[in-house]
């Protein structure tokens, strides 16, 4: 049906995408080390100590030039290396350097938007979904949406943990309520995935260059890749065959 194309976790939400060659899924729970971090802004209101929702924290939506962070993840060590066209390059442990990091990314905060203030953790992904969710990308819907435009759109606009390649255009939205299988892990298909302003900033510069939304809406909708949820372990690598 399709293969893995690329792999990807976002450690500091909204701030930054590192690469992998493989992904180790625990039945459960979100991408391991994806969204570890959030930064949280002054007006943050949490609700208790778990999961909390994108609100909270500095976001591309309002912030375009965030879009445009790169990252390298050193899972031994604990820390982020974070790059921009705009700022220094630095590597950070978020936990033990909190002020640094904040430093470093309220340049590129937006004017008028609540300024960062402190870094939040918590016990599972800080994913825009209260499930415990995974997102999974189809290229071929991605090159649907470049061919309307009359240019290539990225993937990075879209942050997806999984890309796919090989299928039909939308063929995942087929998907919602069944069970997929890629390489060695199974993942249920919760819902597509409502999208946001963020995807209207380009990944390179940071400055908002497509209409994502309107395009979208040109199906009838403004989803973009769907939410699983891991059932079953598994490690999951490039070049991995998906089947339902």
């Amino acid at each position: 049906m399709g293969r893995v194309s690329a792999l990807w976790r976002y450690p500091i939400k909204a701030v930054g995408r590192a690469s992998a060659d493989r992904i180790s899924f625990e039945a459960g729970k979100t991408t391991p080390w994806d969204r570890v971090w959030g930064i949280a802004h002054t007006n943050a209101v949490y609700e208790g100590d778990g999961w909390q929702h994108c609100r909270n924290f500095i976001r591309a939506a309002g912030s375009p030039k965030l879009m445009a962070v790169s990252a390298q993840l050193d899972e031994d060590a604990g820390t982020v290396t974070l790059s921009h066209p705009d700022r220094p390059t630095i590597t950070v442990n978020p936990d033990r350097d909190q002020n640094t990091l904040i430093d470093w990314v309220a340049p590129l905060v937006a004017e008028g938007r609540p300024a960062p203030s402190s870094v939040y953790r918590t016990s599972r992904g800080i994913t825009d979904s209260r499930l415990q969710s995974i997102s999974v990308g189809n290229l071929a819907s991605l090159r649907a949406l470049s061919d309307k435009l009359g240019r290539p759109v990225s993937e990075h606009r879209f942050r997806a943990n999984v890309w796919l390649d090989g299928l039909a255009p939308w063929e995942e939205f087929d998907w919602i309520g069944e069970d997929i299988t890629i390489g060695g892990a199974t993942f249920a298909v919760r819902e597509p995935m409502e999208r946001c302003r963020a995807t209207e900033a380009n990944p390179d510069t940071g400055e908002r260059d497509i209409a994502t939304l309107a395009l979208l809406q040109t199906w009838g909708h403004r989803d973009f890749t769907v939410n699983v949820e891991c059932t079953q372990s598994g490690t999951v690598a490039i070049g991995d065959e998906i089947s339902l």
